[in-house]
């Protein structure tokens, strides 16, 4: 089968979505299918990669979005499509991509939408209440519009499944259990960041306020109150950097913010080093950011308004509410001795191999799989 993928808001250097969207075509190739990638760039290209044919065609940048481009052009993309062929069609953007359910009923190729955001989360941030009923009219259009919608989470899909909506199924992400483990630990980056005797805290990920980013800095200033000698590592860049640095220095807090990180030798190390790493976005549909900390075997603190409390189990510790709330996670968390804590959050990644998340998005396609592979997915109805 030829499987077209079109997903727009995909960071060129990491993210996410880029994660997911690289290990499934990955896994679609190793099951014997064709997989096309067909995303926003700044100039037109075609290649061939790991995870099967990348097609990247001009799309604009997005004012205030840190570098994310979209396919705006529909003519260009459709021509594109249509030479492609595909046999399935798999969208990963909702917002300005739902049209492509109509573009492949009117073919009658078969369409997959990939839910990789919550349109409740994302109003929500806006009041209780805001917009739900509009909220509702779109989802439901996405439904009616593409053949099956593919969340990663129950939390992710209740938004679907409290419409009634039948063609909805739940398929988890997954983590790269031999990049991510506990044997990456690193004694001498510990020394770089923290003395002896300190505790280690984490925050990985995009410095927006979206993913709450404050809350982390307010833990770690609510655990030095209370008398845990914590250092806090930042890593990730975004639109508050300059002043979260700022608040910190000013605030006197132990913080050290490394900015992006494009080694991923040096990210998997920096996972399997801290104590404890938070993910405090309260508007997460999976986390693969955390789910790679518990791989590495580091527990993570979350937050329990997410889809995370799903995905950590009793690996981790959700956090009701701002950041004294996560440093009394980080604190029954640090309760647990060290080897516990750490082989249980092992154990919860270990339930998340890709080679599992692949075989569930090829049955959601309804297309074959190969017979090493368990499929997982779980139908919404």
């Amino acid at each position: 089968m030829r499987i077209v993928r079109v997903a727009n808001f995909v960071n060129p250097r990491s993210g996410g979505l880029r994660t997911a969207l690289s290990h499934l075509g990955a896994g679609y190739l190793a099951a014997g299918h064709e997989p096309v990638l067909v995303v926003p760039g700044p100039a037109e290209s075609d290649e061939v990669t790991e995870q099967g044919r990348v097609i990247t065609l001009p799309g604009p940048l997005m004012p205030g979005m840190g570098g994310y481009r979209v396919l705006l052009d529909r003519g260009r993309l459709s021509s594109a499509l249509h030479a492609l062929r595909p046999d399935r069609l798999e969208v990963s953007d909702r917002s300005t991509l739902r049209w492509l359910g109509r573009w492949a009923k009117r073919r009658e190729v078969p369409s997959m939408m990939v839910s990789h955001e919550s349109l409740d989360g994302l109003l929500r941030l806006f009041g209780p209440g805001v917009g739900r009923r509009a909220g509702d009219l779109l989802n439901a259009r996405t439904a009616a519009e593409h053949d099956q919608v593919v969340c990663t989470t129950r939390w992710a899909a209740s938004e679907f499944a409290r419409l009634g909506v039948r063609n909805l199924t739940r398929v988890p992400l997954g983590v790269d259990l031999e990049r991510f483990t506990p044997a990456n630990q690193d004694p001498a980056m510990r020394t770089r960041w923290c003395a002896a005797g300190d505790v280690l805290l984490l925050h990985c990920g995009r410095l927006s306020p979206e993913k709450r980013p404050r809350r982390s800095l307010e833990a770690l200033a609510a655990l030095r109150r209370s008398g845990v000698p914590a250092v806090l590592v930042v890593a990730g860049g975004g639109p508050m950097r300059s002043a979260l640095q700022s608040e910190a220095a000013d605030r006197g807090l132990p913080v050290r913010f490394l900015g992006h990180l494009t080694d991923q030798v040096k990210l998997s190390s920096l996972l399997a080093t801290v104590d404890v790493a938070m993910a405090p976005g309260p508007i997460e549909t999976f986390g693969l950011a955390a789910l790679e900390a518990l791989a590495s075997g580091t527990p993570v603190v979350v937050s329990s308004e997410s889809a995370l409390p799903e995905v950590i189990g009793d690996a981790g510790v959700a956090a009701p509410g701002e950041g004294p709330a996560f440093a009394e996670a980080v604190r029954t968390l640090l309760s647990r001795p060290e080897p516990v804590r750490r082989s249980a959050a092992r154990a919860q990644a270990e339930l998340y191999p890709w080679d599992r998340s692949v075989a569930g998005f090829l049955a959601a396609h309804r297309v074959p799989t190969a017979a090493t592979f368990q499929p997982f997915s779980e139908s919404m109805r």
